[in-house]
């Protein structure tokens, strides 16, 4: 599958302008990607979150697809229950049957932590829909607090820096890992400057029998601390550091999708953002020493896993 953007500059708006998202916050840009890659009719779920109170301000909306705004934890089955109705309707001869998309757009809070175990139940139960994780690495939509996708090291809220903390202390979850480990048809991680890469799985995920996965990550300017402008590039940073390795797992098979020409430290990611200064501090080069060598792990494993290949 590929993606044209002569097609895509023939697709009609699904998001419409003006809602109240950030200057340079990344979430309608992933949005607007995943939807026109779909190509056709969708259906959208969307979790409590940042993405969500700032496109839906009563009593007007952004959304120009039909969506449910469902509570923080369970957008996964809301969906699933639209998605077995529309098979139950198709099959009693009450509704024509059509080519719709069931979407999921949910924040790293919804999808970490609080919606976890309804996630978890929905890809258990094989219901054919596309879960997108918008991830900010933290609860942005209610003060900037630490998430279970947070790395350590990070300034949040609730793990400031000071005499007895130096931000988060705990790693992150893997949880596209743990999704996979569910054996579902596709899986996969992008980020939002990788638009090519992003609408490619989105189409591969779309064309599953069953549930799909795709965790993205998207820069919270207000968050990370970081000039609006700067978005796409520490996107981009956080990649050719492979602190947030672009890859798929398709049909059980591990495939890198990205290998940077020449890997960075981590410290220029940490460079870029507000929320890593203190790490920036020659007491903490233990810490930021520690960090590196948990990504370099990481990307170690992760090569195991797809056997070094790359798309």
């Amino acid at each position: 599958m590929t993606v044209s953007l002569r097609e895509l500059a023939d697709q009609p708006e699904t998001l419409a302008p003006g809602h109240g998202l950030c200057a340079g916050c990344s979430e309608s840009i992933v949005v607007r990607q995943v939807l026109y890659a779909l190509g056709k009719p969708a259906v959208v779920s969307l979790a409590t979150g940042c993405l969500e109170v700032s496109t839906t301000k009563f009593p007007e909306t952004a959304w120009l697809s039909p969506m449910i705004h469902s509570a923080f934890e369970n957008a996964a089955t809301t969906i699933s229950g639209v998605e077995a109705a529309y098979k139950a309707l198709v099959r009693k001869g009450r509704l024509e049957a059509r080519d719709i998309a069931f979407v999921v757009f949910a924040g790293d809070g919804a999808t970490y932590d609080i919606g976890l175990q309804w996630l978890s139940g929905a890809l258990e139960r094989g219901h054919r829909f596309l879960y997108i994780c918008i991830n900010n690495e933290g609860y942005m939509n209610t003060g900037i607090q630490r998430s279970g996708a947070t790395i350590s090291g990070t300034w949040t809220t609730t793990t400031p820096v000071g005499p007895a903390l130096q931000g988060k202390a705990e790693w992150r979850k893997d949880m596209t890992a743990i999704v996979a480990a569910h054996r579902i048809p596709y899986v996969a991680q992008s980020a939002v400057h990788a638009w090519k890469d992003l609408m490619t799985k989105v189409q591969r995920g779309a064309a599953v029998d069953g549930p799909a996965f795709i965790n993205v990550l998207a820069p919270c300017n207000r968050g990370w601390r970081h000039d609006p402008k700067d978005t796409i590039r520490i996107s981009k940073l956080a990649t050719d550091t492979c602190l947030w390795p672009l890859y798929e797992v398709d049909h059980g098979v591990w495939r890198l999708s990205h290998r940077p020409r020449q890997r960075e430290p981590i410290t220029g990611w940490f460079q870029s953002q507000g929320r890593f200064s203190h790490l920036l501090k020659d007491e903490n080069k233990g810490l930021v020493d520690g960090i590196q060598r948990r990504i370099d792990e990481e990307w170690k494993e992760l090569l195991e896993r797809c056997k070094g290949s790359a798309n």
